[in-house]
Formats: C-alpha cells, structure tokens, sequence
C-alpha cells in the first residue's frame, strides 16, 4: 500500500497561519499567498474518513491544475504556481461565503430531494415528472452558505443578496463565471467522452476584482457520467456509469453510513483504498487525457517541505 498523506502541520518561512479543511491543508504566507496542500484526505456526506486513499492529493491537484490553465481566459484565477504535485501556490483572496453549485443533470442530493418531493431548489422551481440523471433544459445554479463547520446549506439568490451575503453585482459576475466554467467544462468532457453532470466553484475578491479560487472540475467537487450507454441506461432506469466521489457515496450508505449521529464508518481495507485510488487514476487520464505519472511517495512529507520552501526562497 502507498503512503497517504493525511495531516501536516508545517512551519514555512513568512508563514502567517493554516488551515485545516476537509481535504485541504492551506498555509498563508505573508498577507498575500496562500499555498495550498491537497492531502490524500476524503470525505463524505461532510465527514473526514478515517483513512487516506494513496494518490488521491496529486490527482485532485494535477487535475485542478489542468482545468484552471484550460479556463484562465473565462476568469482569473488564484494560481500562480505549482511547486509540488500535490501543492499549488497562489494569490490569497477574500473568499465569499458561497459556492455556487451548478447542475446539468437531476443526480446526487438534488435526486433525492425531488424524489422526497421536493420541486425547488434553492429558489430554482423544477418540472415535474423528471426522472433520475435526467438532464435539465439548461444548466441550473443552486448556490449553498459555506459552512466553516458542519453542513452547507442551500441558499437562493435573492436570499444571498437581501442577507448581504455577496453584493448584487459581485453575485452576477459570480453566476455568469459559473455558468462560462460549466460550459467549458462540458465541452472538455464531451472531448472525452463524458458528461459533466454537476459541479461547485468557489470564487474570492483579490484586488477588488472576482476570482476563481479552490480547485475545479475535479472528482471531489464534481460528477461524470460516461457518454456512452449514457440514454440506454437512463431509459432503462438504471444507474449510470460514472467516474465521480458518489460511488464512495453509495459505497457508505449501502453500509449504513451517511454521516448521522451514531453511525460508524465502515472499514475501509487496504483493498478498497486501491479500489478508490484506482478510480481517482482513471478519472485523472480520462478527463485530461494524460497519463498519470506517480510521484515518488517515500519521503513525501519532506519531498513537499523541500518544493514548497525551494518554491518561497525563489519568489
């Protein structure tokens, strides 16, 4: 079994605070750099998993990598360099307190709210008779609170900005990012053979302009489906193939779990671990289609201490 990295707690020159997110690890530096350390760390229905799954860091960080360099003339972005295959560097802005949520297809927790009879979401009313997996007449937004702790919760528009949560103007160049992001995203996974089924973007004020920052189109923030097979399946009512975080999803509420008071994580074996790894991998070459070099994991906390300080000292 390859080494994960799961917690670190590194002191870098000029270094001001950390924080410690579910998947992240973010140091800031000085008032205006952040350096951003994707852990093999996963989580699930808001729950950090007890165990890290090898590889996972440097997919996600190579993947939002690719995605950020592919959208860069949509809207600016946060990265400025890439010192480590599991770390990104880059501009330190004031993040919003949302996420805004786009979703081209009824899936995931928005399926199962309809199917418990829900017919809107987060101020966006919803037809009737959908079924699950079906695609909408055109992209929705269905923006969430970013919680520091616990669950986000969903939000309107007209909530964001009666509450003073994001300005009106500020809210619009976010909504019309989203949507120019998600539309190349489905582009480029079209180009791939796959469909972009939804996703979130967080965005922050960096010099009194709106950025992207945080990761994107990555299977932690993400779900695909495989295009082929995709209108079989759905006629025939069946699960769709997809290369995304849901199967671990699926995986934890098939036993029992899904984050509620009193319920254990399941074992997670070395076995499955691969399993996900594997899955991650897989999602790294299709979506980019690259091959995914493993980077040497012995000495990994050193190897990222020594890149993250050679990358500092050279600025």
């Amino acid at each position: 079994m390859a080494t994960t990295l799961v917690k670190t707690d590194y002191s870098f020159p000029g270094q001001t605070a950390v924080y410690h997110g579910k998947v992240r690890d973010v140091y800031s530096i000085g008032d205006d750099l952040l350096v951003m350390i994707a852990t093999d760390r996963i989580s699930a229905f808001d729950v950090i998993l007890p165990k890290g799954i090898p590889f996972k860091g440097q997919v996600l960080n190579q993947i939002a990598e690719y995605f950020l360099d592919s959208t860069s003339d949509i809207v600016p972005n946060w990265k400025e360099a890439v010192p480590d295959p599991m770390v990104t560097a880059g501009k330190k802005a004031e993040g919003f307190k949302v996420e805004m949520i786009v979703r081209g297809y009824l899936a995931g927790s928005a399926w199962r709210d309809y199917a418990n009879g829900c017919r809107e979401i987060c101020g966006v009313k919803l037809p009737e008779g959908m079924k699950e997996n079906q695609k909408f007449p055109h992209p929705i937004l269905t923006p969430t609170t970013k919680a520091d702790e616990g669950h986000d919760m969903n939000i309107s528009r007209d909530e964001i900005i009666a509450q003073g949560i994001v300005s009106k103007e500020d809210y619009e160049k976010m909504e019309e990012y989203a949507l120019a992001l998600f539309a190349r995203g489905t582009e480029m996974a079209a180009e791939k053979g796959l469909i972009l089924v939804d996703t979130k973007y967080e965005f922050g004020k960096y010099n009194g302009e709106v950025i992207l920052i945080d990761e994107i189109h990555t299977p932690d923030s993400s779900r695909y489906f495989y295009s082929d097979g995709y209108e079989e399946r759905f006629e025939k009512g069946e699960p769709q193939r997809q290369l995304s975080k849901e199967f671990v999803r699926q995986w934890l509420i098939e036993n029992g779990f899904m984050g509620k008071e009193g319920q254990t994580v399941p074992e997670m074996t070395p076995e499955f671990c691969e399993s996900v790894s594997k899955r991650y991998i897989e999602l790294y070459e299709h979506i980019t289609g690259k091959k995914f070099i493993k980077a040497d994991e012995n000495n990994l906390k050193e190897r990222i201490a020594d890149n993250v300080r050679n990358y500092l000292e050279g600025r």
